[in-house]
């Protein structure tokens, strides 16, 4: 038997709190809200007073004798009752006109709010998010909230005080009975569906699991197209997407017979409610209490308020819907950020861009420890290399430079200030990299290096494209800068986007550059070109370069050789080679395999 993937979550109460925080979206715009809530209560002024036109017109035209006076009346009446349909109509749609801008703008906030708090939030909750899921989450969720903002505050809210009002003018006019009749079968139908629908809530969420789930396994098969070229797994990735269909559509069915009942139960209601006071009124003329006129009236009245309250039960359905829709939007909106700036944090001045590591300890599970008691400087301006096995903790040291995470342990200081005392923005923005996996926006090649400093001119960009040797390329391509790189920049070889990488670094010019394997992805001759336009921007500039190639690096300042976290050699190159340890083996063994590989 399948198991389900689903938690069935049926006795999850509802989050109510939610209408308190939109009342502050509704502040920007008062006036409209004001005038909107004018509009409202005189459409719905004009609805109740409908039929008791409508009854007047019916006994006038009723009567054995009608004279010319008596039959102006009821073309008066009935011109009346038109006008005021009209003005019903006309003042729901000012209302809706009117508070649809203010609907708009709360959504346009509250996706901001949302946009900047993912970006706020640390490296860790990103690495284990799926983007598809996300993006359907984040889409549903401000959709609910347009949609609870304009039917809780101008649908249901109304239809309950039309309720109120059609049932004490029925009790006024009528007596007891068609009062109570209207009464309980509003308490019957609200009941009825409250139940129902919190029971069916269940498969509400079921569907936008497997939809989030399904959006979720095409876009993460997609953006790895071709490793699933590679291996030839085609027919296992349409399998596994099959499966996550197969449960979508089961349900869907679930949701749809769900909803079936739900509809039919409430249908009854109705039925049986107009049925009752069709009967009530049909007697009460038969015995002659009642005109043909008060007849009309309550049948008016009848499909009147239950027209709303058949909408009533849908908005119901739909409120729990949007609500089971941005559960998953609050809770990102609840998660905090495991990186934070201090209240009284000052921005990092880099005077000389000296970096130094004291008594770090890092890990992400303290069972597991990446980084142990490391020390080291770089001096202003030297070109420090981080060498070592895969695993050693390299590329940790950039993460922690840029606070991605933060160290367990010890402290980092750029110019004797502690990194974790200073902005976030500020020190980003000291820094510079050149990761070893470059990934791009689906946007221009142009726009991709302009990425990096978005007020700098058409002329500095174009600079920095001919420093990183991308020139020659740009100008073999027949849409030049203009040429699109395609998601994630995959229409790119590696080498030409870590090229891009290399651009952005230099029209950026920050006092601090990390290079994580910069050319990795690069051929010999290329590597070459680059190492010197690096080395010739990187003058001046404290760096430090994460390496593989030990060739790189041969005149870097100082060689940091990391072994399972921990520093066990440093030097020179030449100084590192007449140790005969650890990077003399690593240099040999690469020697080995380049004379290999030359021919």
């Amino acid at each position: 038997m399948r198991r389900n993937k689903f938690p069935l979550e049926n006795d999850q109460p509802v989050n109510w709190s939610v209408f308190l925080q939109l009342i502050p979206y509704l502040g920007e715009f008062k006036s409209r809200v004001v005038l909107a809530l004018l509009c409202l209560v005189g459409a719905k002024l004009a609805a109740v007073g409908m039929p008791f036109i409508l009854k007047h017109v019916v006994d006038d035209l009723n009567l054995k004798q009608p004279t010319e006076l008596l039959l102006v009346v009821p073309l008066a009446l009935i011109l009346a009752y038109g006008l005021l349909r009209l003005f019903s109509v006309l003042a729901g749609e000012i209302r809706d006109t009117l508070f649809g801008r203010v609907t708009e703008r709360a959504m346009r906030r509250l996706g901001l709010s949302v946009f900047e708090h993912l970006h706020r939030l640390d490296l860790d909750f990103h690495l284990n998010r799926q983007t598809g899921g996300l993006s359907r989450d984040i889409e549903r969720g401000t959709t609910g909230i347009g949609f609870l903002m304009r039917f809780m505050v101008f649908n249901i809210v109304p239809t309950l005080l039309e309720i109120a009002l059609v049932v004490g003018l029925l009790f006024y006019q009528y007596g007891f009975s068609f009062a109570a009749v209207i009464l309980s079968s509003v308490v019957a139908y609200v009941w009825f569906s409250v139940k129902a629908t919190h029971w069916r809530t269940r498969y509400v969420r079921e569907v936008n699991q497997a939809d989030s789930s399904t959006n979720s396994r095409a876009i993460d098969s997609l953006l790895n197209y071709e490793t699933v070229k590679y291996f030839n797994n085609e027919s296992y990735e349409a399998k596994r997407y099959d499966q996550d269909l197969a449960d979508w559509e089961q349900a869907r069915r679930k949701n749809r017979l769900s909803l079936f009942v739900l509809n039919g139960g409430q249908a009854l209601v109705i039925a049986t409610a107009m049925t009752t006071m069709m009967w009530l009124a049909a007697s009460q003329v038969a015995k002659g209490h009642m005109s043909i006129g008060d007849f009309v009236l309550i049948n008016a009245f009848t499909m009147q308020i239950f027209m709303p309250l058949n909408f009533l039960g849908f908005v119901y359905r739909e409120i729990r819907g949007a609500l089971a829709n941005i559960e998953n939007l609050f809770i990102l909106l609840d998660k905090t950020p495991s990186i934070n700036d201090k209240p009284d944090c000052q921005d990092l001045v880099v005077s000389k861009g000296r970096i130094e590591f004291c008594q770090v300890d890092f890990h992400y599970r303290p069972d597991r420890p990446i980084l142990r008691n490391l020390n080291f400087v770089i001096e202003s301006g030297q070109r420090v290399a981080v060498v070592g096995d895969s695993g050693a903790g390299k590329s940790t040291l950039v993460k922690l430079l840029f606070r991605f995470y933060d160290v367990s342990q010890g402290s980092i200081l750029v110019d004797g200030q502690d990194i974790r005392d200073v902005s976030q923005q500020s020190l980003r923005k000291a820094m510079g990299i050149v990761p070893q996996d470059t990934v791009l926006f689906n946007d221009t090649l142009f726009e991709n290096v302009h990425y990096a400093r978005p007020d700098a001119s058409e002329e500095e960009v174009k600079q920095a494209i001919r420093l990183a040797h991308l020139q020659q390329f740009v100008e073999s391509l027949p849409d030049g800068y203009q040429t699109m790189v395609g998601e994630r920049g995959l229409k790119l070889s590696g080498g030409e986007k870590q090229r891009v990488a290399i651009a952005r670094v230099i029209l950026k010019r920050p006092p601090i550059l990390l290079f994580d394997e910069a050319t990795s992805s690069l051929d010999s001759q290329s590597e070459g070109a680059i190492l010197s336009a690096l080395r010739s921007v990187a003058k001046g500039h404290t760096s430090l370069v994460i390496a593989h190639r030990l060739s790189t690096i041969v005149d870097a300042d100082n060689i940091l050789v990391m072994q399972q976290g921990q520093i066990v050699e440093q030097g020179s190159h030449l100084e590192l080679l007449a140790a005969n340890g650890h990077y003399a083996r690593l240099w040999q063994i690469q020697q080995q395999e380049e004379q290999e590989v030359t021919p």
